[in-house]
């Protein structure tokens, strides 16, 4: 049931459009003007705002986004006021809503809203194994634990289980708790009273309350600080919260679902998430594998986007041909969902004609696989590779043996004839061996490695010998080669030590003047909590006094001071 604010008198044709939407399934909120428009949002949260443009829409948008209240906002008037239509989606406004209002216009716009197109797509069993489970525990009021890698669609399956939950009716709320630092994390989750600090101009319900009755949802929950964590478990376990500032805490009815692409098992061993919030968040866990190990959702969910991205863009819906999906099918999608929305959406806006071609679809080269020490693997099997010549492996300075005299002394090499049946055992050879048996100076390496590159490096050695051990050797090869490699002074190659680490920490502030560090450090402090000078101070362990004291004398030696947020910059006051 989408929540839906109208801004402006319910007397005229905008009462007739809030008289649709409510009986279409809308929960409708009034407020005369845009001020109590935006103390009803932040007190109450909405997912739609219809405002008549007789107010003012871009102070509204702007309010909005200032107080990060993130909801649509759609401007309402008659059409002959184009002017007035014009100016309000300048400002920010999503739509013009045309007064009085068609109801399919209405009902198209609370569709939008509730749905959002984010009903999943899936055909592969095991997304459809996913689902069924998720829909299982959805009835439950225990909490889900969802994980997969970024872009995989975490966010969509906890709409479904709101969807099917006995909370279906109320709001479904989701903070991304990686977007916010610290000090506004905790304000966005558990609210503030009035001047709970500087900015404060007014009670702010946090999203625990904003969801009552509903679904939050605590998406990248791996990213939050760990004592912002143990809040979190407080919050859970006796369901309620303190606003920052408040005497008393308030009583919250509402369904805690976790979202992260790290491990937090594996994040625990590490001391930065708490075992016992772990436990409390995964009472269900819920993992979304990745689109490669799904295949057979790939064209389902590209057919979805091309349709609906032909029809935001005006465009006839086309489908693709038989080379763009087998394209789509061999990418491996290391995006996953994400990556493939976007490609679709760029092939249908380059596709000429009536279908989808593949030389629409751009994708990005896939990286190569890498092994836990971030170490790039070799080559995939099936895939091309250069058969080693001669010149990959220049050769080695190896001391002369004595010669008869009178006899020429034998070049440095390979033994006498040891060319010859390596040429006869591997033909890729013989175009590329020359050594000094020759007389000839040895040709030079194309990739510039050597018998002493190390390991990985271009034109360096396999491990082993050049056909990785001496068991997979033909025997005509092992002896002259083992030979040749007994000769070499390189075998026994030693890699150079790493360079030094950059100074860090407390090592990179050598040479540096106290107050300089001390006037970095509380400068850079006040613009993470955005100007906000009461946090600042208890952030950094100082009076508030202090703090104003030393910000009045870096503003005196030219220093730019963060303003707070909103405020006008004191130096452009004067």
């Amino acid at each position: 049931m989408p929540r839906v604010l109208i801004i402006g008198s319910l007397e005229a044709e905008l009462g007739q459009a809030a008289r649709i939407a409510q009986a279409r399934g809308a929960k409708l909120a009034q407020a005369g003007g845009i001020s109590a428009g935006i103390a009803h949002a932040r007190a109450q949260g909405c997912d739609l705002v219809l405002c008549d443009v007789l107010h003012d829409v871009a102070w509204l948008v702007q309010s909005l986004e200032n107080e990060r209240i993130h909801c649509p906002v759609v401007a309402c008037g008659r059409p002959t006021d184009a002017a007035a239509a014009v100016r309000a989606i300048q400002a920010g406004a999503k739509e013009f809503l045309p007064l009085p209002s068609d109801p399919d216009l209405i009902v198209a716009l609370l569709q939008a809203v509730a749905e959002d197109g984010n009903a999943p797509v899936f055909r592969d069993p095991a997304m459809a194994a996913i689902l069924a489970r998720a829909e299982t525990v959805a009835r439950a009021e225990a909490s889900v634990l969802i994980t997969g890698e970024s872009g995989t669609g975490k966010e969509v399956l906890a709409r479904h289980i709101h969807a099917h939950s006995r909370r279906a009716n109320g709001p479904f709320v989701a903070l991304n708790c990686a977007a916010l630092p610290e000090t506004l994390l905790e304000s966005e989750l558990f609210g503030h009273e009035k001047g709970a600090f500087s900015g404060a101009v007014a009670a702010r319900r946090g999203k625990f309350e904003q969801a009552e009755g509903g679904t939050l949802l605590l998406d990248e929950i791996g990213e939050m600080d760990i004592r912002l964590q143990a809040k979190i478990l407080r919050v859970l376990q006796e369901r309620e919260v303190d606003r920052l500032g408040g005497t008393a805490p308030v009583k919250v009815d509402v369904r805690i679902l976790a979202a992260t692409n790290r491990d937090l098992a594996a994040e625990v061993r590490a001391g930065r998430f708490r075992e016992d919030l772990l436990f409390r968040l995964r009472v269900v866990a819920l993992r979304i594998p990745p689109l490669r190990e799904r295949p057979a959702d790939i064209l389902p969910i590209a057919e979805h986007y091309a349709a609906r991205y032909a029809e935001a863009n005006g465009f006839e819906r086309r489908a693709f041909s038989a080379e763009a999906k087998a394209m789509l099918l061999r990418h491996p999608w290391p995006g996953n969902v994400r990556e493939l929305e976007n490609a679709v959406h760029r092939a249908v806006l380059l596709a000429g004609g009536d279908r989808i071609e593949a030389e629409a679809i751009e994708l990005d080269p896939p990286e190569a696989p890498r092994g836990q020490d971030g170490v790039v693997a070799g080559p995939a099997a099936g895939s091309a590779m250069r058969p080693l010549v001669g010149a990959d492996f220049p050769s080695p300075a190896v001391a002369p043996t004595a010669a008869p005299h009178g006899a020429a002394a034998p070049a440095p090499g390979f033994a006498p004839g040891a060319e010859d049946e390596l040429a006869a055992a591997w033909p890729g050879l013989a175009t590329g061996v020359s050594t000094g048996a020759h007389g000839g100076a040895p040709r030079g390496n194309p990739h510039g490695g050597s018998i002493g590159s190390p390991a990985g490096s271009p034109g360096a050695l396999p491990a082993g010998n050049l056909f990785g051990s001496s068991a997979h050797a033909p025997a005509a090869v092992a002896a002259p080669f083992a030979a040749y490699a007994a000769a070499s002074p390189f075998t026994a190659y030693a890699p150079p030590a790493p360079p030094a680490a950059p100074a860090s920490g407390v090592a990179a502030l050598v040479g540096r003047r106290m107050e300089d560090v001390e006037r970095a450090l509380i400068l850079e402090t006040l613009g993470h909590c955005l100007g906000n000078r009461t946090r600042a101070a208890e952030i950094l362990g100082i009076s508030i006094r202090t703090l104003r004291n030393k910000l009045h004398e870096y503003r005196a030696a030219g220093a730019e001071v963060p303003a707070v947020a909103g405020q006008v910059p004191f130096a452009a006051l004067g």
